[in-house]
């Protein structure tokens, strides 16, 4: 059994996307990856309609089991920080509307997760994601492989050959998918 999540790093101008399969035991698949692009030259309805079709397009065409989204945080430039939230805001209602849970992790979290340094910089994040995909190339641009890294990051933090309670203090944020896939690794544990 694996798990599918579907990592989006979210931007206005390019939107990376990335699908992930990992096994039980953390073994990571590319199952696809890409970048949605929009002109600056656009107005912002028309932009966030080409982002929101192209989300529709990947969820529908993958089915994930969970979507890991990049956490907005804070920068100078706040026209950035906007074009990222509208986009999140954008992926996020997707997911919800076809009832698939959504994470949210922030760029530290997913270096952190990646390559042992949450100071890591975007070449690191690289490179480690084609050496743990097996990929032939790296994911480029870079808003292509910080995707696959939020999509590893969260299967690997949601318990991916990792024991994970199902219940009990702390276990009430789990979302659906990390609870069936905890379940699936006790039954896998006990021998079912």
């Amino acid at each position: 059994m694996s798990l599918r999540v579907l990592g989006v790093d979210p931007g206005l101008t390019r939107c990376g996307l990335g699908v992930v399969d990992v096994a039980g035991d953390r073994r990571a698949t590319m199952v696809d990856v890409g970048v949605v692009g929009t002109s600056a030259d656009q107005p912002l309805d028309a932009r966030l309609l080409v982002v929101a079709n192209a989300i529709d397009d990947w969820l529908d065409r993958h089915h994930p089991d969970v979507v890991a989204v990049e956490r907005v945080f804070a920068q100078q430039n706040v026209s950035t920080v906007m074009g990222v939230a509208q986009v999140s805001g954008i992926v996020i209602a997707a997911a919800a509307r076809r009832g698939i849970p959504v994470a949210l992790h922030t760029p530290s979290e997913v270096k952190a997760a990646v390559t042992g340094s949450g100071r890591a910089n975007k070449e690191a994040v690289t490179k480690l994601v084609t050496k743990i995909l097996r990929l032939q190339e790296a994911p480029r641009p870079a808003d292509a492989a910080d995707a696959l890294a939020l999509a590893i990051t969260h299967a690997w933090r949601a318990g991916s050959g990792a024991a994970v309670a199902t219940s009990g203090p702390g276990t009430a944020a789990l979302t659906p998918a990390q609870k069936a896939w905890a379940e699936a690794e006790a039954r896998a544990r006990r021998g079912r």
